[in-house]
């Protein structure tokens, strides 16, 4: 028995000496122009298939179902996934995707081989020695759920489908290479705004007018907040604290972090001079009236201030920095909410004061404060 431990200890030792003597030689054959051996492709293909399965396990998700989770997941889908997975518009996968080692897949084709639980693992994780990135910002689950609910819609998706879901109804992607102009919005979408004849910059022809709309209206969903009259200060130091990583969001940070600090001050001053979005007639007026008194008069009970004071609505507000709230989606202000009060939601130094406010909300108090500001004018 001793003399078969010490064979078995010498085959592994030389077989560890051996090793290191083929890797400090360099003569590993790590080029992705020369594939994988068939045992190695299958043996990393299994091992993958199987943590992921594994580890997806207790991740619980909501309905993906809903339109505004799908619109939300088909623009980031466009900016990061598209020019490695390729897209529906595409006849082709992209040709520098095609020759990385393991290449991309064609998303349409391989989501559905996978449950939603493990996509959500997938997306948010990332794999490793693939090149599929972890999502830029592991506190916001929310983001990563879009871009499921997305990915469980792509296989239906043709080309027009897909198009419209990305640039709404007649759009057209925007040619984003470095030195050539974007092709001009379709007429749904007018590069002038009718209220100041204002030419949109070219940040927001090329991207933000993708989700929030050249008109700043967020497309008429919730999905992205509106940005139309928002104040320019305050839009300045959102972007800024996207770009610098202190405001989480893995579908805004690398949008942000793209920007010259030049190009955020032209957006900015351009969605601050457009007109504010509309209130919307309320659909559950005894919430507004709850949220209109603690908006007024806070909760001392709970230490919780008037919300008035510093976000309105009128036109004085008492910072520059403190967002004007009266005409958003009642389901964005309930998000940001949410988001302060699980501490995942940061920003500019003026942020911090609402983690002293948050913590007297209850869910039904943050739904009472947002349907009062969707159906207030600014």
């Amino acid at each position: 028995m001793k003399r078969h431990l010490i064979i078995a200890a010498a085959t592994l030792g030389g077989a560890a000496l051996l090793g290191g003597l083929v890797a400090t030689a360099g003569f590993i054959p790590i080029a992705a122009s020369s594939g994988h051996f068939a045992l190695t492709e299958w043996l990393l293909v299994f091992s993958k298939e199987r943590a992921v399965s594994t580890q997806a396990r207790g991740v619980t998700l909501p309905r993906l179902d809903d339109p505004t989770l799908v619109l939300r997941g088909a623009g980031h889908f466009e900016t990061a996934c598209r020019p490695c997975h390729g897209a529906p518009d595409l006849p082709r996968q992209p040709r520098v995707a095609r020759a990385m080692l393991p290449p991309p897949p064609n998303l349409s084709e391989r989501a559905p081989q996978w449950e939603p639980e493990e996509l959500f693992f997938i997306v948010k994780n990332g794999i490793k020695f693939t090149g599929m990135p972890a999502w830029p910002s592991q506190v916001r689950d929310d983001e990563v759920i879009a871009v499921v609910a997305f990915l469980r819609e792509l296989p239906q998706l043709d080309a027009t489908t897909y198009t419209e879901l990305v640039h709404g109804p007649g759009g057209a992607r925007q040619n984003q290479h470095a030195g050539t102009p974007p092709r001009q919005p379709p007429p749904s979408e007018p590069l002038v705004s009718l209220a100041s004849h204002e030419p949109a910059p070219r940040a927001v022809q090329i991207s933000c007018g993708r989700c929030h709309g050249i008109d700043g209206q967020g497309r008429g969903t919730p999905a992205f907040p509106a940005l139309a009259g928002q104040k320019r200060e305050y839009l300045v130091a959102a972007l800024e604290a996207y770009a610098s990583d202190r405001r989480q969001s893995g579908l805004m940070q690398p949008a942000a972090a793209a920007l010259s600090r030049e190009a955020m001050h032209e957006v900015a001053a351009y969605y601050s001079r457009l007109p504010p979005r509309s209130p919307r007639q309320p659909s559950d007026p005894a919430a507004v009236e709850r949220g209109r008194t603690l908006a007024d008069m806070g909760d001392e009970a709970r230490r919780v201030p008037s919300c008035s004071d510093c976000h309105g609505p009128g036109p004085e507000t008492r910072s520059a920095y403190a967002p004007r709230l009266a005409g958003q989606y009642p389901e964005y202000l309930e998000l940001q909410l949410r988001l302060f009060a699980e501490k995942h939601r940061g920003g500019s130094e003026h942020a911090e004061l609402m983690a002293f406010v948050t913590p007297g909300l209850t869910h039904e108090r943050m739904h009472d404060a947002a349907q009062y500001y969707a159906s207030v004018a600014p």
